[in-house]
């Protein structure tokens, strides 16, 4: 069994992909935020008696995205799911294990910060969300406040209210996703550093006194006021559902599914609602994606009847907009469409 599965990595590798036929299934990994999205997909071609239901499995953006390049062969996935875009530094992984991909953008979600409807609602700006929840702030010496302060210091913000007095008289305490996921990535990138850090007069001058970029900002606290709660967003949702007080962080989908008993941010006066997320005025809303690895289309059983569904399924009347997923303008459709025909190669110019 050994040497058949040895024979197997290495006739593929050789390129001879007739032998990745060992396995008659799609395998595929990655963002939590694209599983439901990619499982709804898949049962569907699970449908169609010619081929096996793919097997998706969650695990993280980071997980889809490094999965897919870690090299040809039935052992490896063939498609992995992010909900933040390939960076190019991982695609220089995927070149390093001779992995040529394929992008697709499947369409949009946002990302809301929502909390039981038997708790209080935070309407917040953007800048103070950052604040928040961001690792290091600036502070003055003397514990003071104002534009000449240029001191960086531990996040010593306890309650919503310590920020603004407007906001909860609560603790800070929001679940939220680990590094591995790309929903964390988008949301520090998009509140803590570009919201907040790149914003904030006293937080852009500490941090030019401090010679460092705003991309520190996006470090998360580790005092108890974020928890990391897993990849499993629907675990998130339970413990809201369990504690009023406490806020969560995940894609849209899942408030949109738990609409009964969660509510809301509203975040610079935009709405996490399907309208405002697909007219690009939410503010924190992200693409998502899946990536298909060449050496495995034709080889593996399904791929490209697997990117066909998605096709059927992505439009605005679509069973993926009814589970949440904000569809693509039809431009944009058609691009990915073609690109999964075609499978035009994903290089860094691209990513630039």
């Amino acid at each position: 069994m050994r040497l058949t599965f040895a024979l197997v990595g290495a006739v593929a590798l050789a390129g001879v992909t007739t032998a990745a036929s060992a396995r008659d299934y799609i395998s595929i990994a990655g963002s939590s935020t694209v599983l439901p999205f990619a499982t709804i997909v898949a049962e569907q071609l699970g449908n169609n008696p010619s081929f096996k239901t793919p097997v998706v499995e969650s695990g993280g953006s980071s997980v889809g995205k490094k999965g897919v390049c870690e090299g040809i062969g039935t052992e490896f996935i063939d498609i992995g799911n992010a909900s933040s875009r390939m960076k190019t530094g991982e695609l220089e992984y995927c070149d390093a294990n001779g992995v040529d991909l394929t992008e697709i953008k499947v369409g949009y979600d946002g990302i809301v910060v929502a909390n039981s409807k038997e708790g209080v609602p935070l309407v917040i700006s953007k800048a103070d969300l950052g604040m928040a929840l961001t690792a290091m702030v600036p502070a003055c010496a003397d514990g003071s406040t104002g534009v000449d302060c240029t001191e960086m210091v531990p996040n010593p913000f306890k309650k919503w209210s310590d920020i603004n007095a407007a906001y909860p008289d609560v603790e800070i305490r929001v679940y939220g996703p680990p590094t591995t996921s790309g929903t964390r990535a988008s949301y520090a990138e998009m509140v803590n550093e570009k919201g907040y850090c790149k914003k904030d007069d006293m937080a852009k001058a500490a941090l030019k006194a401090a010679g460092a970029k705003a991309k520190v900002c996006r470090a998360m606290r580790t005092d108890g006021a974020y928890v990391e709660a897993g990849e499993q967003d629907n675990l998130i949702v339970q413990k809201l559902q369990e504690d009023p007080s406490a806020y969560g962080i995940f894609g849209f989908s899942y408030l949109d599914q738990n609409s009964d008993t969660l509510q809301g941010a509203v975040i610079d006066g935009t709405n996490p609602t399907f309208d405002e997320i697909a007219e690009g005025s939410y503010s924190v809303s992200r693409a998502l994606y899946f990536y298909v690895k060449h050496a495995h289309v034709g080889v593996v059983p399904g791929i490209s009847e697997y990117m066909n569904e998605w096709v059927k399924h992505w439009g605005e009347d679509g069973a993926l907009s009814d589970a949440g997923m904000i569809p693509m303008p039809e431009e944009e459709r058609a691009a990915f469409k073609a690109a999964m025909k075609d499978l035009p190669k994903l290089t860094a110019d691209m990513l630039n």
